[in-house]
C-alpha cells in the first residue's frame, strides 16, 4: 500500500513498460448545487457571503480619535465630507447614530460582554454597515486604543429603486434611495436577515426597533426613521410615531371613539394605533378614502 508523504506526494513504483497516453477524465455532470465540503459554509449562506466581503478597519486612539483606516473603509465611508482623522469618532456621526456608537464603546470596555455586531445605516452614501469594536490593551491591560471593524452589507440587504426620494426640485431631483429587501436583526447574539415581505409591522423602542413577523419579534439596531426611509412606501406606512405597518398584513381597521386601530395578521393578532395625521394616507393606500373605511 502506498502512503502519502508529508509534502503531499505519493511514493509509487515506476512501471516496467510505457503506458499509452490516457484521455483526461470526463467532467462530472452538472446536476445542480452541491453540498458544501465538511466544515465549509453553504454557498447561499450568510457566512459564505461574509467570507467574501472586504473588511473595513478604523483605528482609534485612547481618546477615541480616528488615527487611521484601511482602503476598504476609505471607499465605504464619507471621508472627503467628514475629514474624520484626528476627530472624536462620535463627532461626525448623525445624532441618531451617536447613541449606538457610545453603546459600542461602552461594551468594548466590558471584559465579559461580547455584544453582537451593531447595525448602522450611514446616510451618506446610503450604506448599511455591520460594526464590531474591540479594545486594545498594553502589557498591563491598560487601554491604548480601539479597533473598529465593519462589513458593508448594503448590496446584500438593499436594491436600487425607481421611487423618487423626497425633496429636490424637477430641475435638481434627489437621487432615488436604495430600498431594503432584507432587514438585519439580532437573535441569540447572531445577525439574522429578515425578508422584508415577511415583516408584519415594526415597533420603535428608543433608538432601536422590534421587527415583528408572523411567528416572532426580532431586535434591530436601526431606528424607525432609518427603516421608514428604506422601505417601499406603497407597502409600508408609518401609521404612528412608534409603528410602521406592512399593509399586506392588515386584517381589520377598527374605529372606536374616534380612534383608529389596525388588527394585524401576526400570531398575536396585534393591535396597532393609527395617528390622526396618518389616517388619511392609510385609507388612501388601502383604496378606502371617502367611503365607509372601517368597522366601527
Amino acid at each position: 500500500m502506498e502512503h502519502p508523504c508529508f509534502l503531499g506526494c505519493y511514493r509509487a513504483v515506476a512501471p516496467t513498460r510505457a503506458l499509452p497516453p490516457q484521455p483526461p477524465p470526463a467532467a462530472p455532470p452538472d446536476d445542480g448545487p452541491h453540498p458544501p465540503e465538511r466544515g465549509q459554509p453553504a454557498r447561499n449562506s450568510w457566512l459564505y457571503v461574509l467570507e467574501r466581503f472586504d473588511i473595513g478597519v478604523v483605528q482609534l486612539d485612547r481618546e477615541l480619535r480616528v488615527t487611521g483606516m484601511n482602503e476598504c473603509a476609505r471607499r465605504c465611508l464619507p471621508v472627503a465630507e467628514t475629514m474624520p482623522f484626528g476627530k472624536i469618532v462620535t463627532a461626525f456621526h448623525p445624532e441618531s447614530a451617536r447613541a449606538k456608537v457610545e453603546f459600542l464603546l461602552g461594551k468594548a470596555e466590558c471584559p465579559v460582554d461580547n455584544p453582537p455586531p451593531m447595525t448602522m445605516m450611514i446616510n451618506i452614501p446610503d450604506r448599511v454597515l455591520l460594526i464590531k469594536l474591540s479594545k486594545l490593551g498594553d502589557a498591563q491591560g491598560a487601554t491604548v486604543g480601539y479597533t473598529l471593524v465593519f462589513y458593508d452589507i448594503t448590496e446584500v440587504v438593499s436594491h436600487e429603486s425607481d421611487i423618487a426620494a423626497p425633496g429636490g426640485t424637477p430641475a435638481e431631483p434627489v437621487p432615488a434611495r436604495r430600498l431594503l429587501r432584507k432587514i438585519p436583526a439580532i437573535r441569540q447574539n447572531c445577525v439574522v436577515l429578515i425578508d422584508v415581505a415577511d415583516v408584519c409591522y415594526i415597533r420603535a423602542e428608543g433608538h432601536y426597533t422590534w421587527i415583528q413577523t408572523r411567528e416572532r419579534s426580532h431586535f434591530c439596531n436601526l431606528t424607525i426613521g432609518d427603516l421608514e426611509s428604506r422601505l417601499d412606501p406603497t407597502l409600508f406606512l408609518r401609521v404612528h410615531r412608534s409603528h410602521i405597518a406592512n399593509l399586506s398584513y392588515v386584517q381589520e381597521i377598527v374605529r372606536d371613539d374616534g380612534r383608529m386601530t389596525l388588527h394585524m395578521a401576526d400570531a398575536d393578532a396585534a393591535r396597532i394605533p393609527v395617528s390622526r395625521t396618518s389616517a388619511p394616507a392609510l385609507l388612501e393606500l388601502l383604496g378606502l378614502a371617502g367611503g365607509a373605511a372601517a368597522r366601527r
